[in-house]
């Protein structure tokens, strides 16, 4: 299950460093992860100060 970026992203990036796949990038006002790409590692989720990310 790919994991989501909600409406409290601050777009800080932190999250797109921290995934290893790459699936992360910036977006029409927030961050977005690419479901395609995302391997469910959670890496993002831990990074993310807003609290941003959870699974889909």
């Amino acid at each position: 299950m790919a994991f989501v970026i909600g409406d409290n992203c601050v777009s800080c990036g932190a999250c797109a460093g921290a995934c290893p796949v790459g699936a992360i990038a910036e977006g029409d006002g927030k961050f977005e992860i690419d479901a395609n790409n995302c391997i469910s590692c959670g890496s993002c989720a831990g990074t993310c100060p807003a609290g941003a990310i959870s699974e889909e």
